[in-house]
């Protein structure tokens, strides 16, 4: 169908991942490298769960809790929650809202290929409505 947004086209592809075992120091620090605010984890390939930078305020800072003495599995959010790569923004959005997240891992079947975020869906709003606009504006056909 013409004009649907699939994940695949908006996700973001450069995943980064952390082990089950890998000490909550370096996770930050590979966050804080790379800018960004989540981090999955894997474990023989396969993602176990997510670090958000939530889940560090909440798991490490507030419990003032040293994040050398910690590995990922203690602090990540588990089982993470995703989508397949072939589905619509519109059914992203919707599991986002319904289970109250802002991230989605993005698998090609068994295999994680990407992550979407919020913001990922909120930048193709533009892309979106123009798509939305071009569908109601009436045609004129020429006989």
């Amino acid at each position: 169908m013409a004009g649907i947004v699939l994940v695949r086209d908006v996700m973001s592809k450069d995943v980064k991942v952390v082990r089950p075992d890998t000490l909550v120091k370096e996770v930050v620090a590979t966050m804080n490298k790379f800018d960004i605010g989540s981090i999955v984890v894997v474990q023989a390939g396969r993602p176990v769960g997510i670090i958000t930078e939530r889940d560090m305020l909440r798991r490490i800072v507030e419990p003032c809790l040293a994040p050398e003495a910690l590995r990922a599995r203690e602090v990540m959010t588990s089982p993470v929650i995703s989508i397949q790569a072939t589905s619509s923004i519109d059914e992203a959005a919707k599991i986002m809202a319904r289970k109250r997240i802002k991230r989605l891992l993005v698998m090609d079947s068994e295999k994680l290929v990407g992550i979407l975020t919020f913001t990922d869906i909120v930048t193709q709003m533009p892309n979106m409505l123009g798509i939305l606009e071009e569908l109601v504006r009436p045609h004129h056909r020429s006989y």
